[in-house]
Parts: C-alpha cells; sequence; structure tokens
C-alpha cells in the first residue's frame, strides 16, 4: 500500500511539473532549463551563475532558483559552507534529459567562433580542440537568396561552376531543401537545365541574378524524400577485443548499428563513413566498419 500511495504521489507530481512547465512563459523555462544544466555537469548553481548568463536581477534569479526548487525538491539543496546550491542525491532531469551531443556542440561553437564564449553554458571550458576543417566560402548573400528561393518556392539564375566544366554557366535552379555532408553545404535543388534533381555546392554559386516563380514541386525529388537504412558492423578481421571497442564506439547492438541516410546524401554518408571503398583496400585497423547490407546501395526505389 505504502509502495502504490509513493508511485501515485510520484505521478501526480510529475502531472504537476508537466502542467507547470506548460505554464512558464519561454524566458523563465529557460533559466530553468540552465538552472537544471548546471546541476547535472558541474554539480552545483547560485544566484550569479543565473545573474551572469541572463543579466537579471538579483530577485529574479532567486525567484528562479526557488521556482525551480518546487518544481524539483529532490534536484538540489543549499550547501551552507559552500554558499551554493548541489546536485541532490536523487537528481533526476525535469526539463532537458542529459545529452552528451549537446554539451560537446557547445565546446565546437565556442571554439569555431560561432557561440560568443559568455553565450555558453558551460562555466568553465576543457581544453578542447579538432582537426582543422577548411572554411567553405558561403556568401550570406548568396544563402538568403537560397533561401528566400525555398521559402517561396521560386527558381532563382545562378552562375555555377562544377568540376565537370572549364568556365562557369548560367542555369535556373529551383531550391527546396539545405544539407550539409559533413565538410561542405549544399542546396538541393531541381535543375531546369539538366531537367532533374541535384545538390548544388553554395560555395561554388558566383552570382545570382535573377527569380521567378516555380513550377517544380520538392514532392518529386524521390532521392531527398526516400531513406536509406546502412547497416555497419565490425571489420571481420579485427581480433575480439578490438571489435568490442568499435561496437562501443559506434553504438552497436548485436554486432552491428543502423544508420538512416536520405537516398540523396547517400553518396556522401558512405564516403564520410569510409565505405565507398572495397573494404579490403586499407588494413582493417584503419577501415573498422564494414557496410554489412551493400545491396541496398544498387536498390531501385523507383
Amino acid at each position: 500500500m505504502g509502495a502504490h500511495s509513493s508511485r501515485a504521489r510520484r505521478a501526480d507530481r510529475e502531472r504537476d511539473v508537466d502542467r507547470d512547465k506548460a505554464e512558464l512563459r519561454w524566458g523563465v523555462e529557460q533559466r530553468l532549463e540552465f538552472i537544471e544544466f548546471r546541476l547535472f555537469w558541474e554539480g552545483h548553481v547560485n544566484r550569479i551563475d543565473v545573474m551572469q548568463q541572463f543579466s537579471v536581477s538579483v530577485n529574479q534569479a532567486s525567484s528562479d532558483l526557488n521556482r525551480y526548487i518546487a518544481l524539483a525538491p529532490d534536484n538540489m539543496v543549499y550547501d551552507k559552507s559552500a554558499r551554493t546550491y548541489v546536485r541532490g542525491p536523487d537528481f533526476d532531469c525535469k526539463f532537458r534529459q542529459p545529452d552528451a551531443a549537446h554539451y560537446l556542440a557547445q565546446l565546437r561553437l565556442v571554439a569555431d567562433d560561432v557561440l560568443e564564449r559568455e553565450d555558453c553554458w558551460i562555466p568553465d571550458l576543457p581544453p578542447y580542440a579538432s582537426a582543422p576543417t577548411p572554411v567553405r566560402g558561403v556568401e550570406p548573400v548568396t544563402l538568403r537568396s537560397v533561401v528566400g528561393a525555398i521559402r517561396c518556392s521560386e527558381a532563382i539564375e545562378v552562375k555555377y561552376q562544377s568540376l565537370s566544366s572549364p568556365e562557369p554557366r548560367w542555369r535556373w535552379i529551383a531550391p527546396h531543401a539545405i544539407a550539409f555532408d559533413g565538410f561542405r553545404w549544399h542546396t538541393r535543388a531541381f535543375c531546369l537545365t539538366d531537367d532533374c534533381f541535384k545538390d548544388f555546392l553554395l560555395s561554388r554559386m558566383l552570382e545570382i541574378r535573377g527569380s521567378h516563380e516555380s513550377e517544380a514541386s520538392a514532392d518529386e525529388d524521390r532521392d531527398w524524400h526516400s531513406e536509406v537504412t546502412l547497416e555497419i558492423g565490425p571489420h571481420p578481421a579485427l581480433s575480439e577485443t578490438q571489435a568490442k571497442v568499435i561496437a562501443l564506439d559506434y553504438g552497436m547492438r548485436g554486432g552491428k548499428a543502423k544508420i538512416k541516410v536520405r537516398r540523396a546524401l547517400l553518396y556522401y554518408a558512405l564516403r564520410r563513413l569510409g565505405l565507398d571503398t572495397d573494404p579490403g583496400a586499407r588494413k582493417p585497423q584503419d577501415q573498422q566498419i564494414i557496410l554489412l547490407n551493400r545491396e541496398v546501395i544498387h536498390e531501385d526505389h523507383g
């Protein structure tokens, strides 16, 4: 009876939290999410943290901390000696589940000068470095024109330098999406010149000089709207212990991992994963993974 009552009270509290969260203004909820972020990753948070991050008053910061305690009373306790709130032993996220990718993304954005240091929620950034990626010269005006064409269902005339011709050519394209291949930004578009859907690198658009309403429908881009599921596994020539490590690296279960990718981006995905060549062309320690269902590359999806 006691256990049932405890579960019922917990369920009622969860419903209260959900209802209260729904009633919160966006700015308040963001500050509460920040408090929770600091508690999980740093183990402590105080008024100064909230004040400095959001430029709010002492009273507002205190109100936010009290509001968070009301929503999640088990998540933090006040440490009088340290004069700060610390993570409670029964801590349980209410606003956003812990996400290593979110944390690491902030590191990368700060290092790449995309996110200002003061806008980062991590107080003391650990030393960080990444393999250099060449800067891709996408002009803001070009991106603005492409995004505008997507929103308005328009075709634009672009001067495009492809590697299949020695000189740039003017052509009409009707963009409908933006894509990233891991290194470069593209637009997915219907090419009125070649009468098909293709990828165009934003950095190779040298000029844009006109636009008009487009009759091309993004729904007809079958490669964009169809998905392929790649099944990858450790290279069979690796030792058992090496294979286990690779399985952990890629989050494999039962010796394989499944990766969904739009067919329009399949070429880029295979190249980025090193699966675009014969697995025997490199040493197992360099290749590490193989494609278990290579037949999907050649499947007829018409």
